[in-house]
């Protein structure tokens, strides 16, 4: 019998086919939810008329132009990293436990080292800890060239030193320059809203295809992209050194470290506002993060093949889309940040219900390989949706900050934010594989309506802080 006549081949030809077409269609999936956000973040940004616009000087401008183009390099400079530090790790033949054990020490070190370093930003200059943001991710990037675990070690350690100083330095040094230059308030948003659509849009979408170039197109190898991410670095702070000026919190005080600490303890602690503010970035990003390890697994359970990078891009590209609509409810000024923040949350909360949801409503496939499930599609739409969340998180938390936190300790009260933050993350980190994925994306749905209900009393309390600062003659009990 030839294989033509045997009708076991012909089975064999029509299961292949059938494979094929459905990883076709699944193509063209990813294909079209990316072609749709591109559409939307296009319309959004074609449709915006005056009143989503806010006029500005030309000082002003030249003035955020500036701060936008160091940001997106010092945002490429650790965008370029992220894809591939587990992969580099792997290759010098570390196992999982020993890479998670690296991993923990990253956040660890953000943690104890970073709110250090971060908190004296405020005492030795802001300017100066940008510039150590530069050398020490450097230095992390430099220990990337050795495959031994201590070395790898020390550079976690940086590159945790690095992040607190890149999420806390950055921001106040904007926030006192922006006030000591006298420029209006509500320009804040302008710079706010355009630098997360530049640093976690286009720079993410730009450093995954540079990166990519890098790695398999020129076949340099998997640390490329972190000496690709020094060069930014390092140019990023030669502009820093040429063309910033610099701005403390409170010069005039001889407080030390542990001093400085308390303060910004007792100013937790005595208002209600930066208290809240603290525990809903804390409840948001770790939830974030948690998202980070979890929508690959979930996405293909049964080690479906899925576009990693293809996937990023789509998330990034639908963190844009939140961020141009952040943008518009910022310049418009209504409804408030505190008010349309209560609805981002509940949203990105119902968003990673989705894996759990899915359980439910499609049945679970079996099937080994192969392409993405339909339960996936779902999900993945359900994860832009949360990625487009985090886009208008961004810049309506900067501009909480800027509203709520006293200038005198901003950078350390954003790294106090932080400690929580990193417990969390190295708690799920070390328990990654003890729950079930869906009790994981419940846990991070119930902390992001938490989040709602904390959003909804800082509106409260804002409120009566508002009349009473608008009516302070007026009656007590009626403000």
């Amino acid at each position: 019998c030839t294989a033509a006549q045997d009708p076991r081949s012909r089975e064999g030809d029509s299961t292949v086919h059938t494979t094929d077409a459905k990883r076709v269609t699944m193509e063209m999936f990813y294909v079209l939810v990316f072609g749709a956000l591109v559409a939307v973040v296009v319309a959004i940004e074609m449709s915006k008329t005056k009143k989503d616009r806010v006029s500005t000087s030309p000082a002003f401008s030249s003035f955020k132009n500036n701060y936008l183009f160091v940001y997106s390099l010092m945002m490429a400079g650790d965008w370029l990293q992220g894809p591939y530090v587990y992969y580099l790790y792997s290759t010098y033949g570390f196992g999982k436990g020993e890479i998670g054990q690296l991993f923990i020490a990253g956040f660890g070190s953000s943690m104890l080292f970073g709110t250090i370093v971060g908190s004296l930003a405020d005492k030795q200059g802001r300017k100066r800890a940008c510039v150590t943001y530069c050398i020490t991710y450097t230095l992390s990037c430099i220990t990337k060239h050795s495959p031994q675990y201590k070395v790898l070690m020390l550079g976690r350690v940086l590159g945790g030193i690095a992040t607190s100083l890149l999420f806390s330095a950055f921001e106040s040094w904007l926030v006192a320059e922006h006030n000591k230059r006298g420029f209006d308030q509500q320009w804040l948003s302008v710079t706010f809203s355009q630098a997360i659509f530049l640093g976690n849009g286009l720079v993410a979408i730009a450093s995954g295809l540079v990166g990519n170039l890098l790695v398999d197109f020129l076949s340099l190898g998997p640390v490329a992209p972190f000496d690709a991410a020094a060069c930014f670095l390092a140019i990023g702070m030669a502009i820093i050194l040429s063309s910033w000026t610099e701005n403390y919190g409170d010069p005039s005080d001889s407080k030390d470290l542990l001093t400085q600490f308390r303060a910004a303890a007792v100013a937790i602690a005595s208002d209600e506002k930066i208290a809240l503010l603290g525990a809903i970035q804390s409840l948001f990003e770790g939830s974030m993060y948690t998202f980070v390890f979890l929508w690959t697994p979930a996405l293909s359970p049964n080690d479906e093949e899925i576009p990693h990078g293809f996937i990023f891009a789509t998330f990034m590209l639908a963190s844009m889309l939140g961020s141009s609509i952040a943008s518009r409810l910022l310049a418009r000024g209504s409804p408030r940040v505190e008010s349309y923040m209560q609805i981002v949350f509940v949203i990105s909360s119902a968003s990673l219900l989705l894996p759990i949801a899915t359980t439910f409503v499609v049945a679970p496939s079996t099937v080994k390989g192969g392409s993405i499930s339909f339960a996936g599609c779902l999900q993945l739409l359900g994860f832009c949706t949360f990625e487009a969340c985090v886009g208008i998180f961004w810049p309506s938390i900067m501009k909480m900050r800027s509203q709520y936190i006293p200038e005198e300790a901003r950078s350390t009260i954003m790294n106090f934010f932080r400690i929580p933050l990193n417990i969390f993350v190295c708690v799920v980190l070390y328990n990654v594989n003890a729950f079930p994925i869906t009790v994981m994306f419940g846990m991070c749905s119930i902390f992001l309506f938490m989040a709602s209900f904390l959003q909804r009393r800082l509106m409260a309390i804002a409120d009566k802080t508002r009349v009473r600062e608008q009516d302070p003659e007026g009656d007590p009990l009626t403000a």
